[in-house]
């Protein structure tokens, strides 16, 4: 049995200032510090179980589970396999020179916006030795910090859906939502809160 609770980093400065987010290593503005202090004590306030923390080592995600573990007891243990997808010349550019730029749109998984950029297949195959890991080893109480496109892949892989299904469907959250996901002891899996923001309130 294994309880996995996601968290996207919450509020960034790229949420606010037009730029790409990707693996441009982005602080959290000052709202989003406020809501991730808010999720660490409001999680802390519910649960009972002590909870083993991985995290992106992006900037914004690590702030995120710094503030978060504060208040749960616990220390993030950092893994580049969690960061947010790759999106190679767009790293450190605007949203608008990404649009008028990409030379190639994602129509399938395996299309990349650039040469140097990840598709959603290769961020897959980054995440999946990770996930293996966690749904596999004796830690059952877990607690994931990282980001939006890469939570929406982890979530495909919990349900046991192909790569392929990111082509016609996506379980996507926002910035500070926390997802809870079970698996019980015959290892059928549930998602059973998706992206609740109250959390940040």
């Amino acid at each position: 049995m294994k309880t996995i609770i996601t968290i996207q980093h919450t509020q960034s400065v790229h949420h606010t200032n037009g730029m790409v987010g990707s693996w441009t290593d982005w602080e959290l503005s000052p709202l989003g510090k406020k809501q991730a202090e808010n999720i660490g004590k409001n999680l802390a306030a519910e649960l009972s179980a002590r909870y083993v923390m991985y995290s992106s080592d992006l900037l914004r995600a690590k702030q995120t589970a710094e503030a978060v573990s504060a208040y749960l007891g616990t220390v993030p243990v950092y893994r580049t396999e969690l960061r947010e997808r790759n999106l190679g010349e767009a790293v450190g550019k605007s949203v608008a020179w990404l649009r008028e730029n990409m030379e190639k749109p994602e129509r399938t998984i395996d299309d990349r916006l650039f040469p140097s950029a990840e598709s959603r297949r290769d961020e897959w195959n980054r995440l999946k030795p990770f996930f293996d890991e966690i749904t596999t080893n004796d830690e059952e109480y877990i607690i994931i910090v990282s980001h939006g496109d890469l939570l929406s892949v982890f979530n495909a892989m919990w349900l046991g859906l192909l790569p392929q299904s990111l082509e016609k469907t996506e379980l996507f959250g926002v910035s500070g939502g926390v997802s809870f996901l079970f698996e019980n002891a015959e290892g059928k899996r549930f998602i059973k809160k998706l992206s609740d923001t109250s959390y940040m309130k």
